[in-house]
């Protein structure tokens, strides 16, 4: 394992809108599941997130809007998960669980969002205490270091996401940074709401290409 590479910046997302309401959460959540099913549509996975009905809706070529979240957490488990932490939530992950408590699947390396009461410390996790060990042991990864064991650890899979309490904006927004622990990249966004949003503006991507190929395809054949 490397050495950490410099943390970067992600300045695509400081355009993207905070969602701060669980009304404006479940709307971006459900074009995020329409826009998933859209691009994964393919994979054998997408199958098992829709029912019997939208399976055929999909398979016909139909707009089909699942819902991949969980219920909403209560004010009540809410308070319980920031008391254990000793902190409040930033806004827009307060927002986030009172419209869903937790999200798969997502886009990228992190399987999914956790449930609001299994938030961690990274240095509390089983497998963020053992990656923080591992990146100690190598010098020059101290400041790197310090960001993990000050950081909550809201999403993981192969990848971590990670929020930094310590680090503050003006709207109430803790950093957030999607952290790849194989090849030591650090991606810092400014707030919760811009790492969900980057996923999506990824899977944008995806589904461009897609329909660009598409029309090549649909192109070449005419000729």
């Amino acid at each position: 394992m490397a050495r950490m590479s410099e943390t970067a910046e992600c300045e695509e997302n400081d355009v993207a809108p905070v969602l701060t309401t669980p009304e404006e959460w479940r709307g971006f959540l459900k074009r995020y599941g329409e826009l998933y099913v859209k691009v994964r549509a393919d994979d054998e996975e997408v199958e098992d997130l829709l029912d019997e009905e939208q399976s055929e809706a999909l398979d016909r070529g139909e707009r089909v809007v699942p819902w991949l979240g969980e219920t909403p957490a209560r004010e009540e488990a809410l308070a319980a998960s920031e008391e254990r932490l000793g902190v409040r939530f930033p806004p827009s992950l307060r927002g986030f669980f009172l419209a869903s408590d937790g999200w798969m699947p997502l886009d990228g390396w992190v399987d999914g969002i956790h449930p609001c009461d299994r938030v961690v410390w990274m240095r509390d996790s089983e497998a963020g205490s053992r990656v923080i060990g591992t990146y100690a042991s190598i010098p020059g990864n101290e400041d790197e270091v310090r960001l993990f064991r000050r950081s909550v650890e809201i999403a993981r899979g192969e990848d971590y996401w990670l929020l930094d309490p310590t680090d503050v904006g003006p709207d109430g927004e803790w950093a957030a940074y999607e952290f790849a622990p194989k090849y030591g990249d650090i991606t810092e966004y400014p707030g919760f709401s811009a790492l969900v949003h980057s996923g999506y503006e990824s899977m944008e991507e995806d589904a461009e290409e897609e329909d660009a190929e598409e029309e090549d395809e649909d192109a070449d054949d005419r000729d």
